[in-house]
C-alpha cells in the first residue's frame, strides 16, 4: 500500500516523520514490510530543508511522480501560504483526490487542500491556532476547532504536528483493526485515542506567551483562582494598573482580552472536569467560577463548538 506525503520547503518535519513512523511500525507489527510503503513527494526535486533545518530527500516530485497512490497526505509548513497559492499544485491535488482511496492533511496542510477546493462542504481540522483563519478564509469548509483529527468520507485532516500520528493511527485501525492499532500505539508510546480535544492546549500555553512578568502573574493567578472575582477591575487592581492601561497591555502582550482569557481558562478547566467526573452542569459551573449555569452552557458551546452533553459523549472517560 503506497502512502505518499506531499512536502514543501520549510516543511514541519514531524508532519512527515510522525505519520511515516506510524505506518512503518504497523508494517513491522504485521510482519509485512510492503504493507505500507511511505514515500515523500516534493514540490521540487532534490532535498527539502525543513523548518527545523534538517533536510528531507524526496522520492519524486508532483511533476515526475508516476504510479498509483493509496493514501495521500499534505504536510504543513510555516510558509504554507506560498504553497496554497500554487495553482499547478492545486490541479495535481484535484486529480489525485479522484483516484486515491483517501487523502488528507496534517496541521496547516489543510490550507493547501482548501485552496484546491477539496475542503468545500467537508468537516475538517487544523492546528488550534489556525482554525479561525481557515474558517474565515474558506467559509465553505466546516472547521471543527477542538478536533484532534476528523474523517469525512475519504478525507482525513488533523490538528497540529503530533496529531498527524493520531491521524495515521486511525488509518491503521481502519485498515487492520483495533488490535494492530493498539500494538502500534503501545510501541510508539502514544494514545490509541488521546483524551480530550486540542482546546486542552490553549489556555495554559497562552499563559506562557507574555513577556511582561506582571501580565504572566495575572494569568497565573487566573488559572489558579478560577472561582475568584476575575473581572477587569479586580485584575487591574491586582496588577496595580488603571483598567484602561491593564486592558491595553494585556491585549498587546497576549493577543486576547482579559475577559476572553478568563473564559478560556474556565472552560478549559470545565472541559477537564467533564472528562474525569460525572458532576452535573450546575456543579461544574460553580467549580470554575460561573454563578449562572445557563451562561456556563453558552460559554462552553461557544468555546468548544459542542454542547456539554455532546462533549461528554465523545470524550468522558
Amino acid at each position: 500500500m503506497r502512502v505518499a506525503i506531499l512536502a514543501f520547503p520549510r516543511v514541519q518535519l514531524l508532519d512527515v516523520a510522525g505519520p511515516a513512523d506510524v505506518f512503518a511500525e504497523a508494517a513491522r507489527q504485521l510482519g509485512k514490510p510492503r504493507a505500507y510503503q511511505v514515500q515523500v513527494i516534493g514540490s521540487q526535486a532534490g532535498t527539502l530543508k525543513s523548518s527545523s533545518g534538517l533536510r528531507i530527500a524526496v522520492d519524486s516530485t508532483v511533476a515526475t511522480h508516476r504510479g498509483p497512490i493509496d493514501t495521500l497526505l499534505v504536510a504543513g509548513s510555516p510558509d504554507i501560504d506560498d504553497m496554497a497559492a500554487d495553482e499547478r499544485l492545486h490541479g495535481w491535488l484535484r486529480r489525485q483526490s479522484r483516484s486515491v482511496r483517501r487523502y488528507g492533511s496534517v496541521c496547516s496542510g489543510a490550507f493547501v487542500l482548501a485552496a484546491a477546493g477539496l475542503l468545500d462542504g467537508k468537516r475538517v481540522a487544523t492546528h488550534w491556532n489556525s482554525t479561525a483563519r481557515l474558517a474565515a478564509a474558506y467559509p465553505r469548509a466546516c472547521v471543527e476547532a477542538d478536533a484532534i483529527y476528523v474523517k469525512d468520507g475519504k478525507l482525513f485532516t488533523s490538528a497540529g504536528v503530533t496529531a498527524g500520528m493520531d491521524l495515521a493511527l486511525a488509518m491503521v485501525e481502519e485498515d487492520h483493526g483495533r488490535e494492530l492499532a493498539l500494538r502500534v500505539a503501545r510501541e510508539l508510546v502514544m494514545f490509541l485515542k488521546r483524551p480530550g480535544g486540542q482546546s486542552q492546549f490553549s489556555a495554559h500555553l497562552a499563559a506562557q506567551t507574555s513577556e511582561r512578568s506582571s501580565v504572566r502573574e495575572i494569568q497565573d493567578h487566573v488559572l489558579a483562582h478560577l472561582k475568584d472575582d476575575l473581572s477587569v477591575p479586580a485584575l487591574a487592581s491586582r496588577a496595580r494598573m488603571s483598567e484602561r492601561t491593564f486592558a491595553r497591555i494585556f491585549r498587546s502582550e497576549t493577543g486576547t482580552t482579559p475577559a476572553e482569557f478568563v473564559e478560556n481558562a474556565r472552560i478549559d478547566a470545565a472541559r477537564r472536569l467533564a472528562e474525569e467526573s460525572d458532576l452535573p452542569a450546575k456543579r461544574l459551573a460553580d467549580a470554575v467560577g460561573y454563578a449562572n449555569v445557563d451562561g456556563f452552557r453558552r460559554a462552553f458551546g461557544r468555546r468548544l463548538g459542542v454542547s456539554l452533553a455532546e462533549y461528554r459523549r465523545r470524550f468522558a472517560t
